[in-house]
């Protein structure tokens, strides 16, 4: 069975930065895609940022330039470290895994404020 779970979450001045952490288990983490999404309340959830399983990454334009998605294999574990953090990344990360299923972890809220 597949287990995501993240980490890292919390509160942040505007400006600021956080690393968002998800641990892999029970699959061949090496061989899924991997991504982070956000849900800020009252919206559709969003896609943030992607890695395949080679490294190839992709972001969201909001987020281009500030956040850096990155994966460890042996480590089983894939990384957003989000920079220069603005009150509209306010909201809920969840990391996704995708390879023949598509699983989701429960999610870290991220809110940035003063």
């Amino acid at each position: 069975q597949v287990q995501l779970v993240e980490s890292g979450g919390g509160l942040v001045q505007p400006g600021g930065s956080l690393r968002l952490s998800c641990s892999f288990s029970g699959s061949i983490f090496s061989a899924y895609a991997m991504g982070w999404h956000r849900q800020a309340p009252g919206q559709q959830r969003e896609l943030v940022a992607t890695i395949t399983s080679g490294g190839v990454t992709k972001y969201a334009d909001s987020v281009k330039g500030r956040f850096t998605i990155s994966r460890d294999n042996a480590e089983k574990t894939v990384y957003l470290q989000m920079n220069n953090l603005m009150p509209e990344d306010t909201a809920v990360y969840y990391c996704k895994g995708n390879w023949v299923s598509t699983y989701w972890g429960q999610g870290t809220q991220v809110t940035v404020s003063s």
